[in-house]
């Protein structure tokens, strides 16, 4: 089974009950006739590194016969960050609009037309580039952007990594920014109309908890 299997746009089923809407996710969200999410216009994708979520998030776009926004939260710091963004780069078709939004993100999606798919891409370094403010503006800016990302006309798929299934960082830097990213991610996922981990190049529904 591939991604877009499990996103409904193939011949993959799930066993997975149902999404935060109620929509029943064993045969996948509802999609249209190019196999976007048709009325899902946010879906958030977590995974740890090498798991498939951003290759996933440009096939969901590209599949969307829309016109793709691609906002990008990387900066190129050092030789080996830039050769990551190169290769990111690379990756997408050269129609795509990207825009480079290391901490304003919602700035940059007033730039956007609302019929646009949006790729967000990633949460991860955007946390990381807002460590120098407090905990609770980080999380104030997080409300935020979700409410804005899930209530744009145009679908977006949001891309962050989950990090919180290793070991206890030895430094306390390190678990406020391990802390700080679950909430965010938590946010997006409460925000989400569907949300997916991503693991192997596959992925497995979250589903919203019954209680």
């Amino acid at each position: 089974m591939t991604a877009l299997d499990a996103l409904g746009g193939g011949r993959g089923t799930f066993q997975a009950g149902r999404d935060k809407k109620g929509n029943d996710l064993q045969q996948g969200p509802p999609v249209g006739p190019r196999g976007i999410v048709r009325g899902v216009p946010m879906t958030l994708l977590v995974g740890g590194a090498r798991s498939g979520k951003s290759g996933l998030a440009v096939r969901m776009a590209e599949a969307s016969g829309l016109p793709v926004a691609y906002v990008a939260t990387g900066e190129a710091l050092d030789e080996e960050m830039a050769e990551r963004i190169a290769r990111h780069r690379a990756e997408r078709p050269s129609r795509w609009r990207t825009i480079e939004a290391p901490r304003d993100v919602l700035s940059a999606l007033e730039e956007i037309d609302r019929a646009h798919f949006v790729i967000l891409d990633c949460l991860t370094l955007w946390v990381a580039n807002l460590l120098d403010s407090d905990d609770s503006a980080i999380l104030a800016a997080a409300s935020g952007l979700a409410s804005a990302l899930g209530g744009r006309e145009g679908p977006s798929a949001v891309v962050g990594n989950e990090v919180g299934s290793g070991i206890v960082p030895a430094d306390p830097a390190s678990r406020r920014y391990r802390d700080l990213l679950g909430r965010v991610n938590g946010i997006f996922r409460q925000a989400a109309d569907c949300s997916y981990l991503c693991a192997a190049g596959g992925v497995i529904p979250i589903q919203e908890p019954d209680w």
